[in-house]
């Protein structure tokens, strides 16, 4: 698979995740927390399993070990998301979330005990800027479902790291299938215990269940495994990046979201932050002189 290819099945999931915080507000609407976060990852675990199953069949105890843990951080992210939905907008959510891809060095930073570089802090700081604009209001303090969505994200960052050294021991496709299956279990138990576990009750319930369910999440994370294989991390981050705009765009076209112009400089603040982190500027100035050069000379 060439590059491009992968870039753009990257930019396909992107899509899909931006229009998860849509479905699962609409999801909201007709169910409890849980139970749509064990529907969710109910559908697709049995989706991505009937597709690989004979990877299931063999898999070792690392890879289940692996698969328990991952699926535990994934249930702790859309815990906080769904809950973070009740008091915030879908377009806040999806911008907020984008600092995952911030966390993501700090925290390797933090583990690994290297120094961050002053690309890394200056991003951090452009972003923080730009998250006090998107959700502090005149004399408030930032709300609770805003601060769920910053954890969701903490928790996502964890992980992609954990996902990351998972697949240097175990099947990456394995445990990628099998997260969704412990997350779907999480799920049932804490419905079980803290609410009335129920099914969609009307059209708009199961076209959420299923769209968060195969769309979002089986071929979301299968697209997402295959793709990585063919593309930087630097090219797969930026596309992410592009995430909560298609949030944005789709809560502002179907649930009548508005962003004020303060969250307007909010967003963009966030995306040029997170910009800061993934892209070297420099590098990419002597990308372009060299190749000012080397067009120079053939025309000479």
């Amino acid at each position: 698979m060439k590059q491009y290819k992968a870039d753009l099945l990257i930019l396909l999931v992107t899509f899909f995740w931006g229009t998860s915080y849509l479905f699962m507000k609409i999801g909201l609407d007709t169910l409890a927390p849980f139970n749509l976060i064990a529907l969710r990852f109910g559908v697709a675990f049995a989706a991505a399993g009937i597709l690989f199953h004979k990877k299931i069949r063999h898999a070792d105890r690392k890879a289940v070990q692996y698969a328990l843990l991952l699926g535990t951080l994934l249930f702790g992210v859309f815990v906080c998301i769904i809950f973070g939905l009740r008091n915030t907008s879908t377009s806040n959510a999806g911008f907020l979330m984008s600092m995952t891809v911030i966390f993501v060095p700090v925290l390797t930073t933090l583990f690994l005990k290297i120094k961050p570089d002053k690309r890394l802090i200056a991003g951090i700081a452009v972003a923080m800027a730009g998250i006090a604009l998107l959700t502090l209001k005149p004399h408030a303090a930032i709300q609770s479902g805003d601060a769920l969505c910053i954890l969701a994200a903490l928790f996502f960052a964890i992980h992609i790291i954990v996902t990351g050294r998972a697949g240097k021991r175990v099947d990456s496709i394995t445990v990628g299938v099998l997260q969704l299956g412990f997350a779907a279990l999480l799920g049932v138990v804490s419905s079980f215990l803290f609410e009335q576990p129920t099914l969609p009750q009307n059209a708009a319930g199961w076209l959420s269940i299923l769209a968060l369910g195969i769309l979002c999440s089986a071929v979301g994370f299968v697209l997402q495994a295959m793709a990585q294989k063919y593309t930087s991390p630097t090219h797969t981050g930026l596309i992410f990046a592009m995430e909560p705009v298609v949030t944005a765009f789709f809560g502002i076209c179907f649930m009548n979201e508005t962003l004020t112009v303060q969250g307007y400089i909010g967003a963009g603040l966030v995306l040029a932050g997170v910009a800061v982190c993934e892209l070297d500027f420099r590098k990419l100035l002597v990308k372009r002189k060299s190749a000012g050069k080397s067009s120079y000379h053939r025309a000479a």
